[in-house]
């Protein structure tokens, strides 16, 4: 179970680097434009655009909260949460935000193919950053499960 832990605690952050900086979803409109943006794209366009709340909001969420998360979740994997208690206080809010993302980005793709707006199709960004919130709720698991066996 150990090997699992460390695996996850492995892949989780790797996942989450790929799921940032690769495309999340391809828009094609009109045959003619075709768009990729990847969500520190997003957050750049948003942040270069005008909408500095909305990139921030955007850039907590998505970014500074899953970065936290993984942090907290290896603090509990070492046990340093039995000294401070910090990352047990942390983790259930983090967690509620987990695959906030992926579900907005999933709704983003529905609205735009039955709205004939543009075709969009997931890339592998999507899927390496909704890997990256299911291996780090395994590594919680885990990392919680054996804290109580130790």
């Amino acid at each position: 179970m150990r090997v699992l832990l460390a695996a996850a605690l492995v892949l989780a952050p790797l996942f989450f680097g790929l799921g940032i900086v690769l495309p999340l979803v391809r828009f094609e409109t009109l045959y003619f434009f075709d768009q990729s943006p990847s969500l520190l794209g997003v957050v750049a366009a948003l942040w270069t655009g005008g909408d500095p709340v909305l990139a921030i909001a955007v850039g907590l969420v998505s970014v500074v909260f899953p970065v936290v998360k993984l942090v907290a979740i290896s603090a509990e994997a070492v046990g340093i949460e039995h000294k401070s208690g910090l990352a047990m206080r942390l983790l259930p809010q983090l967690s509620r935000w987990s695959l906030m993302d992926v579900v907005l980005v999933a709704l983003m793709i529905v609205a735009a193919k039955t709205g004939g707006i543009a075709q969009a199709f997931s890339q592998p960004g999507l899927w390496f950053y909704a890997a990256s919130a299911l291996t780090a709720a395994l590594a919680h698991g885990l990392a919680g499960r054996l804290g109580r066996v130790s």
